[in-house]
């Protein structure tokens, strides 16, 4: 069985697909089959999360594109940019992933979340997309071409937010 362990920028040649939906692109240690029906096991970095279009190695040199697969999700819809931040501030408060478009926002198919955005004043519609939501500010590796301003985060951590890693614990001398 092939296994694929490694991220890579490019490839000259691609030899298979890897089709996921994003549940099963957050996990790092898996099976899965390509698109040609060949089983692989994936052995990812923890806390690795595929997007559409990486590409991966394992032994061999073989290389495989991820694919998002299309899932059932909703797209949220508003009438103007106020009832959108609304919607997507809710939405983060109760710590929805949330994929962010240019005038909508998509989650995955969640009845309350649905009835909750629609009091709001928002129209929600079903579609099967690619779910692809955002990592978080303060998480490693995202890939919308924001720049990475050393450290692994997407935003300058408040000065009064200290994130503690156990790289930043120093013994008292």
């Amino acid at each position: 069985m092939l296994s694929l362990h490694t991220k890579i920028p490019h490839a000259d040649a691609v030899h298979d697909e890897l089709v996921l939906p994003y549940d099963q692109r957050e996990r790092c240690r898996q099976r899965a089959r390509l698109a040609s029906g060949e089983e692989v096991a994936l052995f990812l970095v923890r806390g690795t999360v595929l997007r559409d279009g990486e590409l991966l190695t394992g032994e061999g040199g073989r290389v495989v594109r991820v694919v998002a697969a299309e899932e059932p999700t909703y797209r949220v819809l508003c009438a103007d940019a106020t009832m959108l931040a609304r919607c997507a501030f809710h939405l983060g408060n109760r710590h929805t992933q949330t994929q962010v478009g240019t005038g909508w926002l998509r989650i995955r198919v969640d009845p309350v979340l649905k009835d909750m955005v629609l009091g709001l004043g928002a129209r929600v519609e079903e579609e099967l997309a690619k779910f692809e939501p955002e990592a978080g500010a303060y998480a490693g590796g995202h890939g919308h071409g924001h720049h990475d301003h050393g450290g692994g985060l997407l935003a300058p951590v408040p000065l009064r937010q200290k994130i503690h890693r156990p790289a930043d614990i120093v013994a008292d001398a």
